[in-house]
């Protein structure tokens, strides 16, 4: 998976669109972000940031520990940001779906589900 593979997922989710933020693109569901793609580095290594339920980090800290990247303080809150190329790309792909539903109005995700 690449970024740009990110960015076609996530603007597929309901209501979903891209706006800045910052240096980096983000995603957002009615105003509120649930992505962020940070610029690629010169070592060439694609991130993506995701809001995720807090034990849903914490289980990727365990399983895939190698992926998750440091984010400082903004590691609080579930703000998970992680290593594209040492994920599972279908692993990840579930992940920025759960980061959606993680903001959008819960309306928006049962239609989203029928």
């Amino acid at each position: 998976m690449t970024q740009s593979t990110i960015r076609t997922l996530a603007l597929s989710l309901p209501e979903a669109l891209e706006h800045p933020h910052f240096d980096r693109a983000s995603f957002r569901v009615r105003g509120k972000i649930f992505a962020t793609l940070p610029p690629v580095g010169e070592d060439g290594v694609q991130k993506v940031v995701l809001k995720l339920p807090v034990l849903v980090k914490e289980s990727l800290q365990q399983t895939d520990a190698g992926a998750v990247v440091s984010l400082g303080n903004w590691d609080k809150g579930g703000w998970t940001q992680l290593d594209i190329g040492r994920m599972d790309g279908e692993k990840l792909a579930d992940l920025v779906r759960l980061a959606w539903r993680q903001i959008a109005p819960k309306r928006l995700i049962a239609g989203e589900q029928e």
